[in-house]
């Protein structure tokens, strides 16, 4: 799996002129077939002014949780945590709701644009951000885009370091 290569054929996805469900269904059919460890895949909106979710378009076996108390579940508990959580082994997890017995790990992501929390997609230029967001995240985008700045901060931390060896050195040499 070439990370480039997915993230290029869902910018193209999002950049079509599709009906944002089709873009929505387009992405979950595309990142199931390519992505081997994917068996299911899809979007859960916040319905309405309810606090619950609500299944959108999906990939995968049909599952009989389309609405989702917040709160309950993986997909609940991610809508008021409001932060990203990976499951390795769901078996292992007090809260959460079988979707199928195929399904042994689980990645939810909530969706930000500019520290928004988004409910909706509501217009197509925000549409087209938030899907390129969430697609990111999904790949480890995001992780990897920090790991590359911590390197570089590392990197530079460790050039000042051994500057300053260096003239502790010098400095040690001239008091002698």
């Amino acid at each position: 799996m070439e990370i480039t290569v997915l993230q290029n054929y869902i910018d193209t996805i999002i950049a079509s002129k599709q009906a944002k469900e089709e873009k929505l269904q387009a992405i979950c059919d595309y990142l199931e077939s390519k992505v081997s460890y994917y068996d299911w895949v899809g979007f859960y909106f916040k319905n309405g002014d309810k606090n619950e979710l609500k299944l959108a378009q999906f990939t995968g076996e049909p599952t009989e949780h389309t609405i989702i108390p917040f709160g309950k579940g993986i997909c609940g508990q991610v809508a008021v945590s409001n932060k990203n959580f990976v499951v390795q082994d769901v078996t292992e997890q007090d809260n959460y709701i079988s979707c199928g017995w195929k399904v042994k790990s689980e990645i939810v992501i909530p969706i930000f644009v500019d520290g928004e929390k988004i409910e909706q997609l509501a217009d197509l230029e925000a549409s087209k951000k938030v899907l390129k967001k969430a697609i990111n995240s999904l790949l480890g985008l995001e992780i990897v885009d920090q790991l590359n700045v911590d390197v570089d901060e590392f990197q530079k931390r460790s050039a000042l370091q051994i500057k300053d060896d260096s003239e502790k050195e010098v400095i040690k040499s001239i008091e002698k």
